[in-house]
């Protein structure tokens, strides 16, 4: 025979046949599982049914759901629906949570709870509470003091509990951040690494960080397309079109947790996104992080010894001083101009220019019965906001034929080359970052009003001046170019090219076409007297010495002078041009 609950208002004045209940479920963040909607939903349930509270159904139901929203930093009238159904007393008779820092992390919110309750007679109910049973706290009588004093009491107890839980993690992250090679496990490691315990040779205790064989493929991959001149953006685009996921993701997906998530919104609200995307400023800011140099960080600075070194995470960092610091040159490189474009077929954007005014020249396509008509490029002055005395435009096909034959003349017969490059090292980028974490360390000097802060605060100082007296002992190493034919010629590339690589192939080799403001005329093709060709750039040196060559053969068989001005004109070589 199985008994039926008690209600333990059974024989009071108070007791009804069904109280109005309103359930409410609190997460402070959404991939918290151990404290799930669903597990607190539960809970109260079975302690409503026990204190025969009914939480409605269908559009009658009485719930407060507030998701990612922490109660440390929201109190119970501030959160979104908890707010709006206290503001509503007349609409219910209790309130139910699951434990007590679902509803509370304070004593002054406790406070202004238990004041709220009493004010409007209502139950408060804690499914779970301190040491386990349950907890009611009915302010419908207002003689009765003993609900507001032991709720006080449970919250005081609470508040300090958390406080010595919170100054216990922080001191052991604290420490455990000053140990070398230890991570201190749980949360997201730095992208690139994963946990493992720590082995047996370094103590056998805790985890420590290696590399992550999925993510350092990614990082891989960035930095060869980098190197071999793709964009940032261009290489977000092609990582999202092969659904590799972010830094963000990435985890989630090695945890089997749902991607995405929420981000960036005003004070108390947010956007969720199914999945995090690579973006530009994503892969700048995992590229420039020396995280990837193996280094503790905290704060968004490296944690490091007493000598000033930073503390390592991991004996197997994913890259060297030499790598990391080349990668973050070449993101400094494109920072302002940060590449080609791949949403248009203009061959000659940023190569053809407006001989009066020096601006770039853009493609306009006019329409004729929704088809494109003899496209041209125009000037823009209007839209850089500058003035330009003889704005020049000039039909597409011509200028994109001329400088197509232009190009192959000059260089098409010379064989391309792949470069390797071999990193040097250069101490003077983070002798610089260290410099300035010196200089605003410095900052706090004498401003330590006990000795041991003042103990503290030298101790960092000389770290950082001995860090910098040793990186002013290193010697810089220059980089090496080991450079080898590929056995095909740059008419070969072009051939074989669409029009954003053969764009990329002109950019790369300086090609600039000036164009002059035309006259007035029934002209059928391009009149040479309006455009100059010329090229700067890494392949200057090669096209010269194929144009002497050229020149010294015309001149053997005339049996005279070479011609003046029959080489095209280049200007100062600047590098040796990459090509796969």
């Amino acid at each position: 025979m199985t008994s039926t609950p008690r209600n333990p208002l059974a024989g009071t004045v108070y007791e009804t046949e069904t109280l109005r209940g309103v359930r409410c479920v609190r997460l402070s963040v959404l991939t918290d599982e151990t404290t799930s909607p669903e597990r607190q939903r539960e809970a109260d349930d079975i302690a409503a049914a026990a204190l025969g509270i009914d939480f409605g159904e269908g559009d009658q139901l009485r719930e407060a759901v507030d998701l990612d929203v922490s109660a440390s930093a929201f109190g119970p009238f501030d959160r979104p629906q908890l707010g709006g159904w206290l503001a509503r007393p007349d609409d219910f008779d209790a309130l139910v949570w699951w434990r007590f820092d679902r509803a509370i992390r304070s004593m002054a919110h406790m406070h202004e709870l238990a004041k709220w309750a009493k004010q409007h007679r209502k139950m408060l109910v804690f499914a779970e509470g301190i040491g386990g049973g349950r907890l009611v706290f009915d302010f419908r009588n207002p003689m009765d003091p003993m609900s507001e004093l032991m709720m006080l009491m449970l919250a005081f107890a609470a508040q300090v509990e958390s406080q010595s839980i919170k100054d216990r993690v922080t001191g052991a992250m604290a420490a455990i951040r000053k140990m070398p090679l230890r991570w201190r496990g749980g949360g997201r490691p730095p992208y690139g690494y994963m946990p493992t315990p720590m082995p047996a040779e370094h103590g056998g205790i805790g985890w420590t960080l290696v590399p992550d064989p999925d993510a350092v493929t990614i990082i891989e991959r960035i930095v060869r397309e980098l190197l071999e001149g793709k964009t940032v953006s261009a290489v977000a685009a092609a990582l999202n079109a092969d659904g590799k996921p972010s830094p963000r993701d990435h985890w989630a997906v090695k945890m089997k947790r749902e991607k995405g998530g929420k981000t960036g919104g005003a004070k108390g609200s947010h956007v969720v996104r199914s999945v995090f995307k690579w973006t530009p400023a994503v892969i700048s800011r995992m590229l420039r992080n020396e995280t990837l140099l193996g280094w503790k960080m905290h704060k968004g600075k490296p944690v490091r010894d007493t000598a000033g070194d930073p503390i390592m995470s991991t004996e197997t960092p994913i890259m060297t001083r030499e790598e990391f610091d080349r990668i973050g040159a070449l993101l400094d490189s494109r920072s302002i101009e940060n590449g080609d474009r791949k949403d248009t077929d203009a061959l000659l954007l940023r190569v053809i220019h407006c001989d009066s005014c020096g601006g770039r020249m853009y493609m306009s396509k006019p329409t004729r019965n929704g088809a494109s008509v003899n496209p041209f490029y125009k000037c823009n002055h209007h839209a850089r906001g500058d003035n330009c005395e003889a704005p020049a435009n000039i039909r597409a096909q011509w200028v994109d034929e001329y400088v197509t034959a232009e190009f192959l003349r000059v260089v098409g017969s010379i064989q391309t080359t792949h470069v390797v490059e071999i990193p040097g090292y250069d101490p003077e980028p983070e002798l610089r970052a260290t410099l300035a974490e010196f200089e605003e360390h410095q900052q706090q000097k004498g401003r330590q009003k006990s000795r041991h802060a003042a103990a503290a605060w030298q101790e960092r100082a000389d770290a950082l001046d001995n860090r910098i007296a040793e990186l002013e002992s290193r010697e810089k190493v220059e980089p090496q170019r080991v450079v080898t034919p590929t056995g095909r010629t740059f008419a070969d590339e072009w051939a074989a090219k669409d029009a954003t690589g053969r764009r990329a192939m002109l950019i790369e080799a300086g090609v600039r076409l000036d164009v002059r403001r035309g006259v007035r005329g029934g002209w059928r093709k391009l009149d040479t007297r309006r455009v100059d060709f010329t090229m700067r750039g890494e392949l200057d040196p090669a096209a010269e010495a194929l144009a002497g060559e050229v020149t010294e053969l015309e001149s053997e068989a005339r049996g005279d002078s070479p011609t003046p001005g029959a080489s095209m004109r280049v200007v100062e070589p600047v590098r040796e041009l990459v090509a796969a």
